[in-house]
């Protein structure tokens, strides 16, 4: 059947609303705001939801926001999350920005998007949230109408009368009305919208992408592609009877499709646990318990979220848990072997991409996995291993390593971004989504990533542009070069490095060099943990520094100290460029080497290795 033949709602509100007719009393979301496993929760059942995001659709539409215009967010995880990317969705264009993002990246984007109205905290104390909202406000003048959400609600007893004393004071240089999230919604209708809906598909969302640092750019997504993400976990994962634990946040696409769209589109309950996610107190070490309390069937996780949890004992009964499922960043094998042998649940590994909607592949749940490998290509979508030329694209045969190209009901052909400048040369043939990975599809029709075209950093599935650290660096008046990239890291699966060469004639310390690099990189996520001054950077025949050189260095260079800090009797001599793996890492033996023990060292990184 085509996919175009298939019976589905026309908008998420439609499909909340035949969610909402089909179990109305069934568990949709709830969210704790402390850690414990017996925290107080709020829950909002298909009905209550189904209520609130009403309500507050009507509110954005009060406040003048129509098809074509956009509400952006900005908030940790709460009920308000969920709730105003629906609304915003069904009223207009929503806007998740991620509350990482320093004021002046959070003010580009409010003002490439145009945004009008600004869901986002009400100051409270441990959060700068607010002070952050304020201060780019003041740099969007098009932002009309702030809305707080205010975190108080969630408290009960004493904190929640010791909150109003302890709110950090957040200075106002805007001139944007502010209003109370809380009472401007629910002074509207709730059992009705007091609009028409717009019923052709059509651009629904604006998510940036970019991680936290550098300039984001911001793709598009139609109510179809957002649909479609929740019709293949509705169908292929989910059904009104499972439970996923998300601490993954509500303004990334992982979060917001596969998992909110995928609970409405097959009545399933979400759970957040603390507005933070993974990053609240307390979270890795209560989560089994977590599991327990809220009898989770899915998890919905990262590498660096599975390795910090490797490190706690599994201290409850998890035998509810049928599947977790990875994304944002590789998995390194060895820690799927571990999270496997401790909990005695699989990982299924996937693939996707803020600009296709989301998914693209995934391991299958129930068939055979692939570890390493990010699975098969979802339902209706066509992924191709490509080559460039100058004339065209060259298909890529069995296990030969190209650019991974997409089509699906995601990916919006020829206007992927916002600004159409950054469309260009973005598609193969005119409807292949070019996403910059390298890959190859093995001959049983599984797609392995082996590297990325595109240069950047990928820190615990936060993307850091690595001409932010190069830039920062090269303002160092004894810096020549710069090459900054991802070195392996067996938590993050990368972190940024730089390698330096200097300026004939002058001298200074790495120390000073990292000094000036936390003086200039704003966001710390991006300043680099390692860095090195070379004779002579590589470069290529047209002087462009040769990064494939770095990379090799960096794995060489990690690998050894972790081999040497594990006491194994070998080293990598080289790493060589497999065109089937990517970057493989050669060893030799110096002495006896117990085979196990390198398996584990080595095993907990993303990038492969073999004896020379």
């Amino acid at each position: 059947m085509l996919y175009a033949e298939r019976k589905l709602p026309h908008s998420i509100y439609a499909a909340l609303t035949g969610m909402r007719d089909t179990h109305p009393q069934r568990p949709a979301i709830s969210f704790q705001l402390f850690s414990a496993p017996d925290a107080p929760a709020r829950t909002l059942s298909w009905n209550d939801l189904h209520e609130r995001v009403t309500e507050t659709a009507n509110l954005f539409s009060q406040l003048g926001i129509g098809r074509k215009d956009v509400v952006a967010y900005l908030l940790p995880n709460c009920l308000e999350a969920p709730i105003t990317l629906i609304a915003g969705a069904t009223v207009g264009i929503v806007n998740p920005i991620n509350p990482l993002l320093e004021p002046e990246q959070i003010a580009g984007i409010l003002r490439e998007t145009g945004a009008k109205v600004l869901v986002t905290l009400k100051s409270f104390p441990k959060a700068d949230i607010a002070q952050k909202a304020a201060a780019a406000v003041a740099m969007a003048p098009n932002v009309q109408t702030v809305l707080e959400v205010d975190l108080r609600r969630y408290l009960t007893g004493i904190k929640r009368l010791l909150v109003p004393l302890m709110r950090p004071k957040t200075p106002t240089r805007h001139h944007a009305k502010v209003m109370d999230f809380e009472a401007a919604a629910s002074a509207q209708r709730h059992n009705r919208l007091t609009f028409d809906e717009v019923t052709e598909d059509r651009v629904a969302a604006y998510f940036h992408t970019g991680g936290t640092t550098g300039t984001p750019k911001v793709a598009q997504h139609k109510q179809s592609g957002m649909i479609y993400n929740g019709w293949l976990g509705g169908v292929l994962l989910f059904s009104e009877r499972d439970v996923l634990l998300c601490p993954l946040p509500m303004f990334h696409v992982f979060a917001a499709y596969p998992v909110l769209m995928s609970c409405i589109m097959s009545g399933a309950h979400m759970v957040m646990p603390t507005p933070a996610g993974y990053r609240g107190e307390g979270v890795f070490d209560n989560f089994w318990k977590l599991i327990e309390r809220w009898q989770a069937t899915f998890l919905i996780t990262v590498p660096t979220a599975i390795a910090a949890l490797m490190q706690r004992q599994v201290n409850a009964d998890v035998s509810s848990l049928k599947t977790a499922i990875s994304g944002s960043a590789p998995l390194p094998v060895e820690l799927y072997n571990r999270f496997k042998s401790a909990t005695g649940v699989e990982i299924a590994e996937g693939y996707g991409l803020t600009e296709a909607t989301c998914l693209v592949s995934c391991n299958p749940v129930d068939g055979m996995k692939k570890v390493g490998s990010v699975g098969v290509p979802l339902p209706y979508s066509h992924v191709r291993i490509l080559k460039r030329r100058p004339d065209g694209f060259d298909e890529c045969a069995i296990d030969e390593v190209g650019e991974i190209c997409v089509g699906n009901p995601g990916v919006f052909e020829g206007s992927t971004y916002t600004e159409a400048d950054k469309n260009h040369d973005l598609f193969a043939e005119d409807r292949f989504l070019r996403t910059g990975d390298l890959g190859r599809i093995d001959g049983e029709g599984y797609l392995w990533i082996t590297g990325r075209a595109k240069d950047l950093i990928i820190r615990g599935g936060h993307n850091i542009d690595p001409a932010e650290i190069e830039d920062a660096l090269l303002s160092h008046p004894a810096v020549a070069f710069v090459g900054a990239i991802g070195q392996p890291d067996s938590f993050a699966g990368e972190l940024p490095c730089a390698y330096v060469e200097l300026v004939a004639g002058t001298q200074v310390t790495i120390e000073e060099l990292a000094a000036h690099a936390r003086d200039h990189i704003h966001e710390r996520a991006a300043i680099p943990k390692h860095i090195e001054i070379l004779p002579e950077l590589p470069k290529t025949a047209v002087g462009k520094i040769f990064k494939p050189d770095l990379r090799k260095m960096a794995i060489k260079r990690v690998y050894n100290a972790a081999l040497a800090d594990a006491g194994i009797a070998a080293e990598v001599t080289e790493v060589v460029d497999d065109k089937k793996r990517g970057l493989v890492a050669r060893l030799t033996r110096k002495g006896a080497v117990d085979e196990q023990a390198v398996a584990e060292c080595l095993g907990r990184f993303t990038r492969p290795w073999e004896w020379a």
